[in-house]
């Protein structure tokens, strides 16, 4: 490949026929805040295409490029990237020198390395590197998909649909009450809430203002920050 390949799809994978799983994709309910840009760099070409397509999504652009002799310049050329899936491996390259370039010319971007020979040494030097994860080949589509979503989430970058974001406070809710084994009704005399708003907001079908949360960890005993980060953990 001489050129590096661009592709900006909303498309989804369907179906695999080379061994990996498909599995539904664990960001299906988490949004980007902007575009995404992602670059994968492999010496094969196939490869380069199932992670396209394992990862295709709206908003996220994706670059891909196997010709070894054309990484650095490409790099130096300091892309705006914030995400890179790298080969270990790559012909004529030593891993350490392109974890430098990439550490150089494009230091915002997490790097995610994959390779199919793994070892204690390439294990380290990735750590050394600062990369963000390390994946052995072959690895399931879900597999990579989960350590993406891990990542980006964790720059910022993908966030909680509103709808999301109700059902999993709701939950949070819901099993903090139970809990303390207080009922519904309960709960609604203690923050002097309806019982239907109540029951709305744990099924997630409502969303609460932040007064009302402020009323309903008063009345569950917790801090308002120790709901928020309920909902990160879960």
């Amino acid at each position: 490949m001489n050129e590096i390949s661009s592709h900006h799809s909303s498309s989804h994978v369907e179906s695999s026929s080379n061994g990996f799983q498909n599995k539904t994709s664990p960001d299906r309910e988490l949004q980007p805040a902007d575009e995404i840009r992602i670059l994968i760099l492999d010496d094969d070409p196939s490869t380069c295409a199932l992670i396209q397509a394992a990862l295709a999504k709206e908003s996220f652009h994706i670059d891909t490029l196997s010709d070894s002799q054309r990484i650095e310049p490409v790099l130096a050329a300091r892309p705006e990237y914030h995400l890179v899936i790298m080969d270990y491996v790559l012909p004529g390259l030593d891993p350490e020198q392109v974890l430098g370039w990439l550490r150089d010319y494009v230091p915002d971007a997490s790097v995610i390395v994959v390779t199919g020979y793994p070892s204690i040494d390439s294990a380290l030097n990735c750590l050394r590197a600062r990369a963000y994860d390390y994946l052995t080949k072959p690895f399931q589509i879900h597999q990579l998909r989960e350590v993406v979503t891990r990542c980006l989430e964790s720059k910022g970058l993908l966030r909680m649909t509103e709808d999301a974001l109700q059902q999993a406070l709701g939950q949070v809710i819901r099993e903090r009450r139970k809990a303390l084994h207080l009922t519904l009704q309960e709960l609604s005399q203690k923050t002097k809430l309806s019982l239907g708003y109540l029951s709305q907001i744990e099924l997630g079908k409502n969303s609460a203002s932040i007064g009302t949360l402020y009323k309903i960890c008063l009345a569950l005993g917790m801090r308002m920050s120790d709901l928020f980060a309920s909902i990160q953990k879960n």
